[in-house]
């Protein structure tokens, strides 16, 4: 059997890590065509000397000279190139079978999409490509005849327990299935005094307790607008209402979602936190790789507890099933409102109390459209961050007045 060829959208990023980890302990089995990296060129430059990729891709064309040079100096063959477009040609290239889609936020969209359109198995870790255009990329799934796998814990644990455990963007969910659970750990603030969320620093909301992650992620955890964006992500894949989605606060991250049907069964994946075993599981699907992930000790995890998320808590979740049930581009705002809002307070220049405002402002201010067509997305995104942008300027003159 020939080595399944792979693309890494985002290799220096934690999934991206994670990724040429599972692939390194399956050398027979996986061979990686291209890696990609926004800024960390050091990073991408040590894997590429250790995975030696055919193409790597970075955002500008002067570190792309700069990363060349260093290569051939070293004596590795991997050919450099820079910006959005090649990020697209290392998703679609004739030579890739799957491509991993790591790279967070929108910028990570049009790669995604072209790997769909070119009818690859995409390992989705971007789940702001189903959050902004989730129409779209379903219907480049289905033209093309794509397979399209989940690589977020809980999506992937939720396919897992599901009768067929395979995503199938034209089927809707299996008969039974009553309910899906998508469990949370809650991130740091989960039992913090709610009159102390104006004084949380970004340090503070970047130390996960549970998941080594980017601190963009962490944040998006931390206010569980990251939830919110996979209770979207989830309507999508399973083919479901968002009131057929419920989240739950499971500190321990231990049982990383359910299916409860309706004969009263409910079925869950378990297992350590680590992304190696999703990664794993959809990189080999329908077979099974070991991951590297240590076996999980049910003697030794200690009581599992579940609990229902404060609203007064995580406002931000609530804004997520709002977009949601609006539908149409009020999920790229609400993404694009988020990704502005996390970036001003990770840079200090927003209260995190102050997210989930910037957030509701953006989505009451701006109509929802029809998302049918990329550019439509793509203006409703740019308006949104314009937007958020003024929100977070009058917050800021507010605070210093």
């Amino acid at each position: 059997m020939s080595p399944t060829r792979i693309t890494i959208l985002g290799s220096t990023g934690s999934i991206g890590v994670s990724t040429l980890d599972v692939v390194s302990r399956q050398p027979d089995r996986f061979h990686v065509y291209a890696l990609t990296a926004h800024r960390n060129v050091e990073r991408l430059k040590a894997q590429c000397l250790e995975a030696r990729p055919r193409v790597a891709v970075v955002a500008e064309k002067a570190a792309a000279h700069a990363l060349q040079r260093e290569l051939e100096a070293a004596g590795c063959p991997t050919e450099v190139r820079a910006g959005p477009q090649a990020l697209a040609e290392v998703a679609e290239a004739p030579e890739v079978d799957a491509v991993m889609a790591a790279i967070v936020g929108a910028a990570g969209l049009l790669p995604t999409l072209a790997a769909a359109e070119a009818g690859k198995r995409v390992l989705l870790a971007n789940k702001e490509a189903l959050v902004m255009s989730g129409a779209l990329l379903i219907d480049a799934v289905r033209r093309s005849g794509a397979c399209l796998l989940p690589i977020d814990s809980e999506h992937n644990a939720i396919f897992q327990c599901l009768p067929t455990g395979y995503v199938c963007a034209d089927e809707v969910a299996p008969h039974g299935v009553e309910r899906i659970w998508l469990t949370a750990s809650g991130g740091p603030f989960r039992d913090r005094p709610l009159d102390t969320f104006g004084d949380i620093s970004p340090e503070e909301a970047c130390a996960h307790p549970n998941w080594d992650m980017g601190r963009k992620i962490s944040v998006d955890s931390a206010t569980m607008m990251n939830k919110g964006l996979e209770v979207i992500e989830a309507c999508w894949l399973f083919a479901v209402k968002p009131s057929a989605i419920q989240v739950v606060l499971h500190p321990q991250s231990i049982v990383h979602s359910m299916v409860a049907y309706n004969d009263g069964s409910v079925l869950a994946q378990m297992g350590n936190p680590d992304m190696r075993t999703p990664i794993a599981h959809a990189l080999a699907w329908p077979d099974r790789v070991a991951s590297g992930v240590a076996p999980l000790d049910l003697l030794g995890v200690g009581p599992l507890e579940f609990r229902e998320p404060e609203a007064q808590r995580f406002p931000a979740l609530g804004l997520a099933y709002r977009a949601m049930e609006q539908g149409g581009t009020a999920t790229a705002v609400l993404n694009a409102a988020n990704e502005v809002a996390v970036e001003a307070f990770l840079s200090g220049g927003l209260a995190f109390s102050d997210i989930a405002v910037v957030i509701e402002r953006t989505l009451d201010a701006l109509p929802t459209q029809a998302a049918d067509s990329l550019e439509r997305v793509l203006a409703a995104d740019a308006e949104a961050r314009a937007h958020a942008g003024s929100e977070i300027g009058r917050l800021q003159r507010r605070a210093v007045s």
